[in-house]
């Protein structure tokens, strides 16, 4: 397959390819199966940058492979993605997770107080009832109201 793109192009796919190994890199580092599983491509995208007008976007480290410069790496756009990637990823999961919490909590109750009666909504319903009430609150008060209990003593 041959592919052509204008320098301008070629560093926009440099960003996609940054941007795509710091989310695989990002947490685990660069040992975990997937990193490893991208290197190769990420070093040879890399390798093409001289040739396509890009030097600039990419350095060389001391163990002779490639990484990002400052100027591809620090670059404002890249780090206003990034920081809206980890607060959108931080929501969701914590959304999901309150409301994970709350429907087996909910669920419990129900058992004690009605047994053998099944509650009749879905739990798919249920739970999106749950993210509803939390991603209003959320959008409202941002973690102004939220409280952390350390073994019951706040």
């Amino acid at each position: 397959m041959k592919a052509s793109f204008s320098a301008k192009e070629y560093r926009q796919l440099l960003e996609l390819v940054h941007l795509g190994m710091w989310v695989v890199t990002g947490y685990q580092g660069e040992d975990t199966p997937a990193a490893k599983r991208y290197f190769q491509l990420d070093q040879r995208l890399m390798e093409l940058a001289t040739d396509m007008g890009c030097a600039d976007a990419v350095e060389l480290r001391p163990d002779g492979t490639l990484q990002p410069s400052p100027k591809l790496a620090e670059d404002e756009r890249m780090k206003e993605i990034q920081l809206d990637f980890q607060n959108d990823a931080f929501w969701h999961e914590f959304v999901q997770r309150l409301a994970d919490r709350d429907h087996v909590g909910a669920a419990a109750k129900r058992a004690l107080e009605t047994p053998g009666v099944e509650p009749a909504p879905s739990e798919e319903d249920q739970l999106k009832k749950i993210e509803e009430r939390y991603w209003a609150e959320f959008e409202k008060n941002d973690l102004a109201n939220v409280v952390v209990l350390r073994g019951g003593r706040g």
